[in-house]
This record gives C-alpha cells, sequence and structure tokens, in this order.
C-alpha cells in the first residue's frame, strides 16, 4: 500500500514495485486515507511519505504499528537526524530518503515485511507464554483449593484434574476454573 502525496512519485513507485513482481493494492495521498487502507486491505506492507495532508505519515506509522496492522517503510526527502529518529519510534521497520534508487528500493521493503513478521511471530509466541502461564496459575490455585478443602496431596489434586481434563476431553485450565468457581469437586 502506498500513500505519497506527489502523484508523480506515487505512480513511478507503484509502476516500479510491480516491474517486481509486487501487488500494490491501494494508494492514497493522504495520511488518514493510508490507516484506512491499511484496515480495509491488510497489505504486508504500507509505504508511507511522512509529509501528507490530513494526517502526517509519521502519524500514520504509530497507528498502524500500534494496531500491528502491517510493516511500514518510510519514504521521505528528510534525512535528518530527528525525523529519522520521529520514523524509529512511529515503529517504522525501513526508512528511504527520495530519490532513491530500486536498487535500494526493494532490499528495504523486503528487510521490513521480514522484520514485520518476525515481530508477528515474537507476539504471539509472547501470548502463548502468558497464556501458559495463567492457565499455570489457576492449576495451582486449584490444586490448593483441593489440597485444603478436600485433603488432598498436591500429587493426588494434579492428578484429579489431569485425570478430569482427559476423561472430558477439556483443558485442565477448564478443569482447575471449574474446581475455583466451585462447580466441580472430587468424588
Amino acid at each position: 500500500m502506498i500513500a505519497e502525496d506527489e502523484a508523480i512519485i506515487r505512480m513511478d513507485l507503484k509502476e516500479t514495485l510491480e516491474e517486481e513482481g509486487y501487488l500494490v493494492v491501494g494508494e492514497t495521498g493522504r495520511g488518514d486515507q493510508a490507516v484506512e487502507l491499511v484496515r480495509g486491505l491488510q497489505p504486508d506492507l504500507a509505504i508511507l511519505d511522512v509529509k501528507m495532508p490530513g494526517m502526517d505519515g509519521l502519524e500514520a506509522a504509530g497507528i498502524i504499528t500500534a494496531e500491528k496492522l502491517c510493516g511500514v517503510l518510510i519514504l521521505t526527502a528528510f534525512s535528518q537526524r530527528e525525523v529519522i529518529e520521529q520514523a524509529r519510534d512511529a515503529g517504522a521497520l525501513a526508512y528511504l530518503v527520495k530519490p532513491f534508487q530500486k536498487s535500494d528500493l526493494i532490499p528495504a521493503i523486503e528487510v521490513a515485511i521480514g522484520r514485520f513478521r518476525e515481530l508477528r511471530n515474537l507476539t504471539g509466541e509472547i501470548d502463548a507464554l502468558g497464556e501458559q502461564l495463567e492457565a499455570r496459575k489457576l492449576i495451582d490455585r486449584a490444586k490448593g483449593l483441593l489440597i485444603d478443602e478436600c485433603a488432598m496431596k498436591e500429587s493426588e489434586a494434579f492428578s484429579f484434574i489431569q485425570r478430569t481434563a482427559m476423561s472430558e476431553r477439556t483443558r485442565m485450565r477448564d478443569v482447575a476454573e471449574r474446581i475455583l468457581d466451585g462447580s466441580l469437586r472430587p468424588g
């Protein structure tokens, strides 16, 4: 998805990308429309100019990144350190200064797409670990309750949760939740 307010540059960029085998799913000259296009079209990458009407590219990049919609490449005439740092802080995964060469554009695109995929995978792993930790806490609380209220040993409480989950073909977490809400007890 391309967001560039200069129509000539936008057309040249689209042509270059298509020549290289990329599919340009959307284009706009406004930053606010860029965010809406990304939300609707779900591209792999948003190429954003910094200076655009409606919303600048850095603000759009911040929203796109915060919502984890796609990777962001900032394409701009500005090479000042302050703008580069703002792009980094907005979540841009690549930065390219105009005028650019095709030989610079393609690697920047591939790096941005690759880095976004890595971030998405890491986020998924973090979420899965969080879920496992939460399940472990529930199971430990349920074991504690069985130990206190049913005079079970820790191994017996764990075994009860595990056996119940297997026999009901459900998760141990679900069994633990039922123990904690009082709807399940041994025997």
